[in-house]
């Protein structure tokens, strides 16, 4: 699918029927006759559309072209979405965006839909796209990654905060289940930011574009925003590892106060049975021929079980 977009005079993103010079054009999932539509308007290599739809390629920049030499230019970085495991518990991946500057247009490549993209101009990032500048419209876009990279963190830590409180109080497995979910997740951000970190680096050599003192600004705070993500991911990282031993370990025990409860349940009524079989017995037993022998036996029996509930009780068993 193809979606051309440009930024009005109120820079607002707004949706356009055609192409123009100053456009964004989006590309989700496209089809090969798309791709070699795109590459035959603008001189844009297949193998750009092709790397950024791989989903296992990695961040890397192609800038090393001059401004007079300049035709085309190629960013990748890896951006966070929100997805489910094989079992169904929510978790974060990341996906590759291709960036891909011309001289007449930016285009961005994505195989689906993910929220940095599909929210553009709308977020509150403290930025606004301008699709007239292509070089502070691709920093603008990273500068958006980093923000969504810190966004789910924080939904991380929040969603961490309350599976510990959940495992505290059972012995189920849907818990551990949805907290390996949360460790996958950091992995793929670690794995992701420090990726982006080299690909932002290199974009700070290049200076085809750079020139420019708000370009540069604007990288300055996308560095900032992803060193600031590497470094919550890898406090929670560390705090989830230490988490994960606590909370096998809560479970562990969780189970074993309701098996001691169990058991001193079982001994406290195997009292009665145990005394009420021997007097069932068909032999000659005290107290056979007293009249009020029931009564005594099953006030004997009270007696025992309330001396040994008291006894479990003060030792805790229950």
């Amino acid at each position: 699918m193809i979606e051309f977009f440009e930024t009005d005079e109120q820079h607002k993103i707004k949706q356009i029927d055609a192409p123009n010079s100053s456009c964004w054009i989006k590309v989700t999932a496209p089809t090969d006759e798309e791709v070699d539509q795109l590459c035959e308007k603008y001189g844009i290599p297949h193998d750009y559309f092709f790397d950024a739809l791989d989903t296992e390629e990695r961040s890397r920049v192609e800038m090393e072209r001059e401004v007079e030499t300049f035709k085309h230019s190629l960013v990748i970085v890896d951006c966070p979405y929100v997805s489910k495991d094989e079992m169904g518990y929510k978790m974060y991946e990341t996906l590759p965006i291709g960036i891909i500057l011309t001289h007449e247009v930016i285009i961005t490549v994505t195989l689906k839909k993910i929220p940095v993209l599909e929210n553009v101009g709308t977020d509150k990032t403290e930025k606004y796209f301008d699709t007239q500048k292509r070089g502070q419209f691709l920093l603008t876009i990273l500068y958006a990654v980093s923000f969504y990279y810190l966004r789910y963190l924080n939904e991380i830590i929040r969603s961490t905060n309350q599976l510990e409180l959940k495992i505290k109080q059972s012995m189920k497995n849907e818990e551990l289940y949805a907290f390996m979910a949360v460790q996958k997740s950091l992995v793929f951000f670690a794995t992701a930011l420090q990726s982006n970190k080299a690909t932002l680096d290199k974009i700070a050599s290049v200076g085809h574009f750079m020139w420019d003192k708000g370009n540069r600004d604007l990288l300055q705070d996308v560095l900032v925003e992803n060193k600031q993500a590497i470094a919550m991911t890898d406090t929670y990282t560390q705090i989830i590892s230490g988490m994960s031993d606590i909370f096998s370990s809560v479970i562990s025990n969780n189970l074993n106060m309701v098996m001691k409860f169990l058991t001193s349940f079982t001994i406290i009524l195997s009292l009665p049975t145990i005394i009420g079989s021997i007097y069932g017995m068909n032999v000659k037993l005290p107290f056979a021929e007293y009249a009020h022998a029931f009564s005594l036996i099953m006030i004997f029996i009270l007696v025992v079980t309330l001396v040994v509930t008291l006894v479990f009780w003060r030792k805790k068993y229950f």
